[in-house]
């Protein structure tokens, strides 16, 4: 067995973790800054009016990393299950089939994209005066899907295969490319968001030929063949159902964000969308280091569950939610005390924003200590494979409480009614979380008994 895939079984949970978790912290700081910086240089180099045109893109652009995660995601977990099962081909297969389900996936969407551009913009709050902006990043998005898919989807499957060092570089290299890019094209260049959105594509058309060089290569554990690459029904469901839990999450997340741009139009005009801009671009970057702890415990997890090894599984899953806690904590207290300033790194001339945001960061994040234990547990239920609960847990936070708290409160508070449905949604969909945990916790004691 490969040295990589043997420390999933031997080497101390703790140690593990942390060697895991230190290249996936890394590699997915990488991909939050360029997020950040787009938006930190379309606000500064061009306006916050700017700002809420891309701002209306991004449910657009959570829906395209929802196909990737559809099919990167369901075909980690099973590549860490069959690995830990010391089935190789079968993993290689896996990888060899999820590289057609991205070249279909990725040609679908480009195609469905640019027949609804202009009415799905609409629907994710463009106004007149965003409309062309949000037109210009939009067309040049969806015209590199397949390398935003290809490239994200592979990435997963190195950290799967447990080259998470790898994984690490890969985001690096693509982070680096693109805030280089973004300064380059916005600030020397005078592109406006056309430069922001070429160099994100070029960033990823970077990160495929790194992640295709990497399976073409002898040090990855798995290797992308030919023989892999005939499709496989019973292969496929199976990626697509571990992997419909994170694309429900991202569509649901897509919806919401749509519904809460109209609302936020309806109470607070552009400046309010620029605002929920920035208020998302902090969130995803907290709660992408409580992502990098599941990049972190899924290999370990689903190799450790696949050989039957539940006590490490079970070491994970505590010490994913005591450090998810802390990550959140530390978060939710930098929101609390520094809200203006973070408002203003992403443009410090429009008092109105200034305004809204601070407002939108200290109402909208005031329960996120309780949202890192919520993500760990459905990354668990995920990496074992059980979809349905994962799937579950993701709607009622995302669907189930988020959409009707967003009607509710808007209508009795306005503006600040919008930024509270966050906080509700957090602590309902916490209490039925930790109800499957308590009962998920009773049936791997069970398991660990009969071992």
């Amino acid at each position: 067995m490969a040295k990589q895939t043997n420390e999933l079984a031997t080497t101390g949970v703790g140690r593990l973790m942390w060697k895991y978790f230190l290249p996936a912290f890394v590699g997915v700081m990488a991909n939050s800054l360029y997020n950040i910086v787009d938006r930190i240089f379309i606000g500064q180099g061009v306006g916050s009016i700017a700002l809420s045109g891309v701002s209306v893109v991004f449910p657009v652009m959570v829906i395209i990393m929802g196909f990737g995660m559809l099919i990167g995601i369901g075909a980690s977990v099973q590549i860490s299950l069959f690995l830990g099962k010391n089935q190789k081909d079968k993993a290689e297969q896996v990888l060899g089939n999820s590289v057609w389900l991205i070249l279909i996936s990725s040609a679908v969407v480009t195609a469905i994209g640019f027949l609804i551009k202009n009415p799905m913009l609409e629907l994710f709050g463009a106004t007149d005066e965003t409309m062309g902006y949000a037109n210009e990043y939009l067309n040049i998005i969806l015209a590199g899907v397949f390398f935003q898919m290809l490239g994200f989807s592979l990435n997963s499957m190195i950290r799967a295969e447990g080259s998470a060092r790898i994984a690490m570089y890969s985001m690096l290299l693509s982070a680096g490319a693109n805030i280089l890019l973004d300064y380059l094209f916005i600030f020397h260049l005078n592109m406006g968001v056309k430069g922001a959105a070429y160099a994100t594509i070029i960033a990823m058309f970077i990160l495929c030929i790194w992640v295709l060089a990497h399976f073409r290569s002898r040090r990855s554990v798995i290797q992308l063949k030919q023989c892999g690459m005939k499709l496989d029904k019973e292969i496929v469901l199976a990626i697509i159902a571990i992997g419909m839990a994170p694309f429900i999450m991202q569509i649901a997340a897509s919806i919401v964000q749509g519904v809460y741009n109209l609302q936020l139009i309806k109470y607070g005009g552009d400046v309010a969308v620029a605002a929920m801009g920035i208020v998302m671009s902090v969130i995803v970057f907290i709660l992408m280091i409580v992502v990098a702890l599941n990049m972190a415990a899924q290999p370990i997890i689903g190799y450790n569950y696949g050989a039957k090894a539940y006590d490490r599984v079970v070491k994970s899953v505590k010490i994913g939610i005591v450090a998810a806690t802390i990550i959140s904590v530390a978060g939710w207290a930098l929101v609390l005390l520094f809200p203006g300033a973070i408002v203003k790194a992403f443009n410090g001339e429009d008092a109105d924003l200034l305004r809204i945001g601070k407002q939108g960061l200290q109402i909208f994040m005031i329960m996120l200590p309780i949202v890192g234990f919520q993500i760990i547990i459905s990354n668990y239920f995920q990496s074992i494979g059980k979809a349905k609960i994962a799937t579950v847990l993701t709607l009622m936070r995302q669907v189930v409480f988020m959409l009707p708290a967003i009607f509710i409160f808007s209508n009795w508070f306005q503006l600040k009614g919008i930024w509270m449905a966050g906080p509700v949604s957090d602590t309902l969909s916490a209490v039925v979380v930790l109800i499957y945990t308590v009962i998920e916790w009773r049936r791997l004691k069970v398991k660990l008994a009969a071992s």
